[in-house]
């Protein structure tokens, strides 16, 4: 443990996750956030997050934080924690290029001694078989005698003031058990909550990704009991708030599934499974429901604009949010888009408004310029897709207001009441 008083940290990504775990090293002893985005880097070292998750006087706190794009200026770390994405593409495949990328980099200035971290979501087995052996590779040094290696999964939750980086329970682990202690106890240096130090790195690895599985197909059951009693003239809300009296219910709410986590993670799970040679009928079958919500969502739309005689070719609908969740920036993997995509399928015209959001994000990521404040009288049709607190304060009549004289207003996230909505999921 008298090694822990040397290390100096280098954090490999500075997003949603890196970010809040550099600063709190960061207050404490020697760290250098690193990214390869310099207009990222030129922000942070003018004191300002875009990602909103961490606050001006927060980074302030971090007296020993430095911020950098260059590779050589990390090499003075002995500790290499890597917080990068691990997106999927388009075939629903594992991604692992940005952590390939940054194992690579870290390779280039590896020494003896020295520990990577590895924070971003994998399946189980991919530390130490897809990326040590690029570490290995590129600085010429052997895996568990000159360097080593550990894994603790970020659980950060976009958005979320309340559970924060520190006060979430954290997992840990290391190759070997004397790395393992290390690993954790340099955790527990800024974890309010406590660590837990798993059994292994593949153990770790497993838990992260079935975390956020388990979430999934609890939110497809609900998805599909919505449909079910949508057909049955039932009001799901209704239906939950009574199911909710019993003790042990769980407290899940029909919807679409998108953001960096929930609806990536099973991917990856459901990957590894395949590859050892075994077909996930369960995970699969939550993962197509949810991934077809939006679809769902704009036939219940279209159905709805017909029965008020509203001619659907031509139409013109308010799309109210765009990020993959309330009160946050993130448009990570956002579902949202899979009703805008499908909306055009029927040739009607959408307008989005997020007060969120960056419209350079969403141009770039996208294809989607949000409007700056919705016209009154404009709309056939207004759809509540993200649960944001201004809307919230908008209240029914403001956004009604939107509608055209004819109009279906379509509550997705029961941010009204059914008597204030048309429709709900």
């Amino acid at each position: 443990m008298s090694q822990l008083k040397n290390i100096k940290i280098a954090v490999i990504g500075l997003g949603y996750v890196g970010l809040p775990l550099a600063v709190e090293f960061g207050k404490l002893r020697p760290v250098i956030g690193f990214d390869i985005n310099q207009a990222r880097i030129d922000a942070l070292k003018l004191g300002s997050d875009s990602t909103l998750e961490v606050s001006d006087s927060e980074l302030k706190q971090a007296e020993y934080l430095t911020f950098s794009t260059n590779v050589g200026d990390i090499g003075t770390c002995n500790v290499f924690i890597v917080t990068v994405p691990t997106p999927i593409d388009q075939y629903n495949q594992p991604d692992l290029t940005p952590l390939i990328k940054a194992s690579e980099t870290i390779g280039r200035v590896l020494k003896k001694g020295d520990i990577v971290i590895y924070e971003s979501t994998v399946y189980p087995g991919a530390t130490e078989e897809d990326c040590v052996p690029v570490l290995e590779r590129v600085s010429g040094l052997k895996f568990n005698v000159d360097f080593f290696a550990g894994y603790s999964p970020e659980r950060i939750n976009p958005g979320d003031k309340e559970h924060r980086v520190t006060t979430i329970k954290k997992v840990t682990s290391g190759s070997t058990p004397e790395i393992a202690d290390l690993v954790d106890a340099l955790y527990n240096e800024i974890i309010t909550a406590g660590t837990h130090k798993a059994s292994s790195i593949k153990v770790a690895e497993a838990a992260k990704v079935i975390e956020n599985t388990q979430r999934d197909l609890n939110i497809a059951l609900i998805n599909e009991l919505a449909i079910i009693f949508n057909k049955m003239g039932i009001d799901t809300e209704a239906v939950l708030q009574a199911a909710g009296t019993k003790w042990n219910f769980l407290p899940f709410r029909p919807g679409l599934v998108g953001g960096h986590c929930i609806g990536v993670d099973p991917y990856y799970l459901t990957h590894k499974a395949q590859a050892i040679g075994y077909h996930p009928e369960i995970i699969l079958a939550g993962r197509r429901l949810n991934d077809g919500m939006g679809a769902y969502v704009v036939s219940q739309l279209v159905k709805a604009l017909l029965k008020r005689r509203i001619h659907v070719d031509g139409a013109k609908v308010l799309i109210m949010g765009l990020s993959f969740k309330e009160n946050c920036p993130d448009l990570r993997n956002t579902r949202i888009v899979d009703i805008i995509r499908e909306l055009a399928e029927y040739n009607i015209a959408v307008d989005v408004y997020d007060p969120w959001v960056s419209v350079e994000e969403a141009e770039h990521e996208y294809g989607v310029t949000p409007i700056s404040f919705p016209a009154d009288n404009a709309y056939d049709g207004v759809l509540i897709a993200v649960a944001h607190n201004e809307f919230r304060d908008l209240g029914a009549v403001k956004i009604r207001a939107f509608g055209k004289s004819e109009h279906v207003l379509y509550d997705l996230k029961y941010l009204l009441t059914s008597a204030e909505s048309d429709i709900r999921l």
